[in-house]
């Protein structure tokens, strides 16, 4: 399952502020509504008890009552009381006089003041109203809603009057101040969201800095060559008093001990690499006396012993090979230095035929192709190095796989926005390379295992110069690897 992505600290303190400010405006609406509500009961309370005390003694005129308080116990009808109409009731009263446990008069009066009489069912909500002490709330239903009542007794004694007036207004009220709330939390809502929004933006752009400047870092090539790491958080975004301050002064320190490891690095780097290039220097002299002095000695008039003639073999042999190794190591130093190499038009195709020629001489058991454009691939560069790149990645898959492996190169011409470069592969068909070799395969000194390597006596130079002249050419060079197949690719710059 797909991972959700992770909110963004500007994303958290924005949901943060808007939700904490929305739970805010919610607690002071109900708080506020609630409040207005019961301030308006109380009013209609306190108006309802008032009209209860004047129409406890009001005269009702139907026959189902006299003055005297006397029922007739057949006057049950389904008529208002007359007292619904009496001073201060208005329009929605509601009026209703109940003796023992039946309703012998319920009524209200309409909007237009006419006097209707209850229904059965709104008799009995007011009949159970009737039993409680003080105000009360009912909901007679329909379009009549929500009413507050008041029972008080007759002032025959004989019965009880119910008096009520609606709740209509007030509900309209505060429904009107909920939507007003309403309407004015979300635009308070949206206003802090913006200024949210751009308050955090503002104080997060330090942050942005610090992390600018540590992206500028991160893409530094900090593994090779001289670093001139001075790059830092500006001052500004350094102030210790600030929590991204404290983050920027130590980016800032971090980076000073950073920039002194890799100036040390980088001096002892060039250190060893002066002794690498002055003692292969040095080296040459004597090792071309050392040759020059075997050869002599094999040319002497007088017949040699057998065992002396191959030890001076063997000395010129080794002197040649440590020689190479001398050579190899001394362009390797000249190229860590900078050196600019020969800046001439070169063409590819003519040192990779005599390269697989040459190869082919070298390693007769091994099976050699070559294809290449009909029209030249013409770069510029140093010939002699370019060379000594095709002829080491032969001899490399010469080395490195079994005798009747096929070594196929391959040269042409890609075409990438608008410029040409020129492509060169050598692939085999051999047992592949290890693959944890694969990261450090173009490093000095490294070797593969005792099946690739060590029979034939590798230097671990050869792949390590393929790459410094690649790059010295401004191009790159890379390497895939499978059982069955290695292919490395050479790109450069047309």
């Amino acid at each position: 399952m797909k991972r959700r992505a992770p909110w963004t600290l500007r994303r958290r303190l924005l949901l943060v502020v808007v939700g904490l400010l929305a739970l805010g405006s919610i607690i002071v609406g109900v708080t506020s509504a609630g409040s207005v509500r019961g301030l308006l009961i109380e009013g209609v309370d306190r108006q309802l008890i008032k009209s209860a005390d004047r129409v406890s003694n009001f005269n009702h005129s139907s026959s189902g009552m006299t003055g005297s308080g006397i029922v007739d116990p057949y006057g049950v009808n389904r008529e208002p009381p007359a007292f619904i109409g009496a001073p201060g009731l208005g329009a929605g009263a509601l009026g209703a006089i109940i003796v023992g446990d039946q309703v012998l008069f319920a009524g209200y009066l309409d909007p237009n003041g006419s006097a209707t009489a209850a229904t059965e069912a709104q008799d009995a909500i007011i009949l159970q109203a009737a039993a409680n002490v003080g105000p009360t709330t009912i909901d007679l239903g329909g379009r009549l809603g929500e009413y507050r009542v008041v029972a008080v007794p007759d002032a025959s004694g004989v019965g009880i009057r119910v008096v009520g007036l609606p709740l209509t207004e007030i509900e309209a009220t505060v429904a009107k101040l909920v939507t007003m709330i309403t309407i004015v939390s979300v635009v308070v809502l949206l206003l802090a969201g913006l200024a949210a929004f751009i308050i955090v933006r503002i104080s997060l752009r330090p942050l942005d800095r610090v992390v600018a400047t540590a992206a500028v870092v991160a893409e530094m090539p900090l593994d090779r060559g001289e670093v001139a790491l001075a790059v830092r958080v500006p001052e500004g975004d350094t102030d210790p008093r600030t929590e991204v301050g404290r983050v920027g002064a130590a980016l800032n320190r971090m980076l000073g001990h950073v920039s002194s490891a890799l100036s040390a690095r980088q001096e002892s780097e060039n250190k060893v690499r002066r002794f690498v290039s002055d003692a292969s220097h040095e080296l040459r002299t004597p090792l071309a006396s050392i040759s020059g002095y075997s050869e002599l000695a094999t040319r002497s008039p007088e017949p040699l012993p057998e065992d002396v003639t191959h030890s001076l073999g063997r000395i010129r042999s080794e002197a040649a090979r440590m020689t190479t190794i001398v050579e190899d190591l001394l362009l390797l130093a000249r190229l860590d230095e900078g050196r600019e190499l020969a800046r001439k038009s070169v063409d590819l195709t003519e040192l990779a035929i005599v390269a697989v020629g040459d190869a082919h001489v070298a390693g007769p058991d091994h099976v050699y192709d070559i294809e290449f454009p009909e029209e030249p691939v013409v770069v510029t560069g140093d010939a002699a190095r370019l060379q000594q790149v095709i002829v080491n990645l032969l001899a490399n898959a010469r080395v490195h796989t079994p005798p009747g492996t096929t070594v196929r190169t391959v040269l042409a011409v890609e075409n990438v926005a608008g410029r040409e470069r020129a492509v060169l592969t050598v692939t085999d068909d051999g047992q592949g390379i290890d693959e944890h070799l694969l990261p450090t395969l173009f490093e000095r000194f490294v070797r593969g295992d005792d099946s690739r390597s060590r029979a034939t006596g590798s230097t671990g130079l050869g792949l390590a110069i393929v790459r410094a002249v690649v790059l010295a050419h401004h191009g790159e060079v890379t390497v895939e690897s499978a059982p069955g197949r290695t292919e490395f690719r050479v790109v450069l710059p047309c």
